[in-house]
């Protein structure tokens, strides 16, 4: 199965703050290329937000703002694309809020929520949140809430639903973004 697993941190409570991105791209089931970028959201962080995910507002002052990274990173969010999050409403709204508030377009993608997976698949679990299933599929997570291993993580979930209960069965969880 060929998608990329991705990951938003904010910078306050507004989700077009965006102050980080990560992908993780899978082609035929395995990870193949990451990336990784701060971005300078242009408004204030919040003491909650950086106590979660550890950015500062000196840390984005030079990395690039959203338009200036979406040219780079547009193409993997295109209708032939499936697009992953542990939590994808968040993520997709952070993404959308993001590009609205550039003035951009909002693509049309494929999304599949992993969060939405694991309530069906574990739903035996304590909880379904990221750094639990983790846990207890023992798929390493270093830094929860830094981006770049949160969509890692995303992917690896995906990659073990994948293996134990067929892409097959994954299927009707796939949708269409934004929905109609």
């Amino acid at each position: 199965m060929n998608f990329v697993a991705f990951d938003f941190e904010t910078a306050n409570s507004k989700r077009n703050s965006a102050c980080s991105l990560a992908l993780s791209v899978v082609r035929n089931n395995q990870i193949v290329d990451e990336f990784y970028s701060l971005i300078n959201p242009q408004s204030a962080f919040s003491t909650y937000n950086t106590c979660i995910h550890g950015i500062h507002q000196e840390d984005t002052i030079d990395a690039p703002t959203f338009a200036e990274l979406w040219p780079h990173i547009s193409t993997f969010f295109s209708p032939e694309k499936i697009v992953v999050a542990h939590n994808a409403t968040f993520d997709c709204s952070v993404l959308a809020k993001t590009l609205e508030h550039y003035n951009l377009d909002i693509p049309t993608f494929a999304v599949l929520d992993t969060l939405k997976t694991s309530r069906y698949f574990f739903n035996n679990f304590p909880n379904q949140k990221l750094n639990t299933i983790c846990s207890e599929l023992q798929i390493p997570l270093q830094h929860h809430h830094n981006a770049l291993d949160d969509a890692t993580a995303c992917a690896n979930i995906l990659l073990y639903q994948i293996q134990n209960f067929g892409a097959n069965n994954l299927k009707s969880f796939v949708t269409a973004y934004p929905t109609k």
